[in-house]
């Protein structure tokens, strides 16, 4: 895939995945949910305030028939029913609504809801810039702080059901760091080091990793040959694996609101998909998330 569009193309190919919505009281989030309906990539079943939901729906002129809408005004009964309907295969996503992120996860993490698979939650975001020759996989932007080695390797395999989805079957990661050079005073040098040489030893499969690199050797070929760099990853990166959600976080908003960017996310590594966006994400942003979301569900 060259643009997030195809995204959208691509899923209304497929068969439509039901969508559960906590807390669903949210305008940009029914806008993004009914332009995915109309373009026949999902259901909906929306979990909120029934009250609340049909007042925005009158603003913004959607027509609520078309939905299942379930009245929970509370919003911590709202969130167990949403994440109840994953976990009773009634819906095969989970997005989120007007609430906190960590009391959604808290449900999705709650034992008896069976939505854990036992690998690390994190988000994967899809970016598309003008200014670069191809979409751009970057993990993670949004949920786990400071990932661990582990943590890092299941980013990986979150990472790989994206870059399938985007029809790139072995994709390229590049295990990012401030410097391409392993140094013992920056730990995420040397856990980069590691994760590349546990690539060539197997222990990772499906992509080919590689590591440490700074940024622009791993995105500019030309930056990668100035240096000096020999690897299939410098320069032809597919996934970006940042070291930490500081660093993830400012190069996802460089990208959108200094780039001028286009973004779809998920979050992976749950039973089924989280769509979960920022407040600041437009609606495109949004409709591009659930359509993501929705093609990594039937991967």
């Amino acid at each position: 895939m060259k643009n997030l569009r195809e995204l959208v193309e691509k899923a209304k190919t497929l068969k439509k995945m039901r969508v559960s919505v906590a807390v669903a009281q949210d305008v940009p989030v029914l806008k993004a949910i009914d332009e995915a309906h109309k373009e026949g990539i999902i259901e909906a079943s929306l979990v909120g305030s029934q009250k609340e939901i049909e007042k925005i729906a009158s603003n913004e002129g959607i027509d609520l028939s078309k939905y299942e809408i379930i009245d929970e005004p509370e919003e911590g009964e709202a969130v167990k029913k949403a994440v109840e309907l994953v976990h009773e295969h009634h819906c095969d996503l989970l997005m989120k609504g007007k609430v906190h992120t960590s009391h959604l996860l808290h449900a999705v993490l709650d034992k008896n809801y069976n939505l854990r698979t036992g690998r690390t939650m994190n988000h994967v975001g899809v970016f598309e810039v003008a200014t670069y020759d191809r979409l751009l996989i970057i993990t993670d932007a949004a949920m786990v702080i400071a990932p661990t080695l582990d943590q890092k390797v299941d980013s990986i395999y979150n990472a790989q059901k994206v870059a399938h989805v985007l029809g790139i079957d072995v994709p390229k990661v590049a295990v990012l760091g401030a410097v391409e050079t392993v140094n013992p005073s920056m730990p995420a040098t040397m856990e980069a080091a590691l994760l590349a040489k546990m690539s060539d030893r197997k222990q990772i499969t499906g992509a080919i990793v590689d590591g440490p690199f700074a940024l622009d050797n791993a995105v500019s070929e030309e930056a990668a040959k100035h240096k000096g760099i020999e690897s299939p990853v410098a320069g032809k990166a597919d996934v970006l694996l940042v070291p930490d959600i500081e660093a993830g976080n400012i190069l996802y908003k460089a990208l959108v609101f200094i780039a001028k960017g286009k973004l779809a996310g998920t979050i992976l590594g749950a039973r089924v998909p989280i769509v979960l966006t920022s407040r600041a994400d437009s609606d495109e942003t949004k409709l591009y998330s659930i359509a993501l979301s929705a093609l990594v569900a039937q991967e």
